[in-house]
């Protein structure tokens, strides 16, 4: 994570009357609780500070109003090229990304880009910053839920596990709450320290996370289990899913006997270090499924099987049913075309 260091604008533009807005695209399904982690925030830091020093404003690429993934949609929204040009805009998805990329959008950002703007993403919003090239040679972070599916679609760019992420004039961010801890990042860097201090209280909110804490609890809160080389182990199965290390492999590593890991693994884990190590790489594919366009084969290569035939009877062995009796229940669902 290379945040920005102080410059004379820091990691947003200001506007001429030294204003910094953010303009918020919105794309269908994105998520309400990280709009609201943003606003929120910002509402309170004017409210403290007795003037108004943050602004936002919704855009959409039709001007409509866009519907969250809630089911519930903000009544304004501006047509995107029919405001001033934005110095800072995040654009904000959720569920479903590709399906709502479009040209027209693509270019739009693009120009921005060219006219110097901070463009940033909150959740899978990097979908459509990735789409444009506008994160070539930029660190990223998404929703860990999305991160495999992203991971797979644009192998060539490095992503984190961070909750937000400032990389030169990119700023991405996890969502969710993630978003308000972003927002308090950048009070804390316009405004005094007490200022964010105070928004979080009136958030009744314990102070903000860092910007390098991971997303997710780390293996031993996540399942209770302290014992070293059993975390050590889930690390390297978790880390090694397309090309699966084989348990003598993973012995090598900790140092320890084959026997003594089956051993620790049964003990802690009820399972045999093999049989938690396929769960794991069928949870990554069930990932796969749900949030990208990859196909069952491509989905079973990147999860570690070596044919499709192989990883169907092991998935149906899991989730009851086909990995293609799933997708395509999960299209209808949700209307997207894969």
């Amino acid at each position: 994570m290379s945040l920005l260091s102080d410059s004379q604008y820091g990691p947003l533009l200001p506007d001429s009357d030294g204003v910094i807005t953010l303009s918020l695209l919105l794309l269908p399904e994105y998520s309400m609780m990280s709009l609201l982690s943003i606003t929120e925030p910002l509402r309170i830091a004017n409210r403290v500070l007795g003037k108004k020093r943050f602004a936002w404003q919704c855009l959409s690429a039709t001007g409509m109003p866009v519907t969250a993934s809630n089911g519930m949609a903000l009544e304004q929204a501006i047509q995107m090229e029919s405001c001033s040009e934005p110095k800072n805009v995040f654009v904000q998805a959720s569920f479903h990304p590709e399906k709502h990329l479009c040209e027209k959008t693509i270019n739009w950002l693009r120009r921005l880009d060219k006219a110097g703007s901070v463009i940033g993403a909150v959740d899978t919003g990097c979908y459509l910053l990735a789409k444009a090239r506008l994160l070539d040679k930029h660190e990223v972070t998404l929703h860990w839920e999305a991160k495999p599916a992203f991971h797979e679609r644009y192998p060539h760019l490095t992503v984190s596990d961070e909750l937000f992420n400032v990389s030169g004039n990119r700023i991405t961010c996890a969502g969710g709450t993630a978003a308000s801890d972003m927002v308090l990042y950048f009070i804390h860097h316009y405004c005094q320290e007490s200022v964010a201090d105070l928004v979080c209280e009136q958030l009744i909110k314990n102070g903000s996370r860092s910007h390098s804490d991971n997303q997710r609890p780390s293996w031993s809160k996540r399942l209770n289990v302290h014992h070293p080389k059993i975390l050590k182990a889930l690390e390297l199965m978790s880390s090694n899913i397309e090309v699966p290390l084989t348990t003598a492999e993973i012995a090598s590593v900790l140092a320890i006997s084959l026997r003594h890991l089956e051993r620790l693994f049964m003990q802690y884990m009820k399972s045999s270090p093999s049989e938690y190590y396929l769960r794991l790489r069928v949870e990554h594919a069930h990932s796969l499924l749900s949030d990208s366009g990859l196909s069952v084969a491509d989905i079973a290569l990147a999860s570690g099987f070596c044919s499709t035939a192989h990883f169907s009877r092991r998935y149906r062995a899991f989730y009851g049913k086909t990995a293609t009796q799933y997708r395509l229940l999960a299209s209808a669902q949700s209307g997207a075309s894969f």
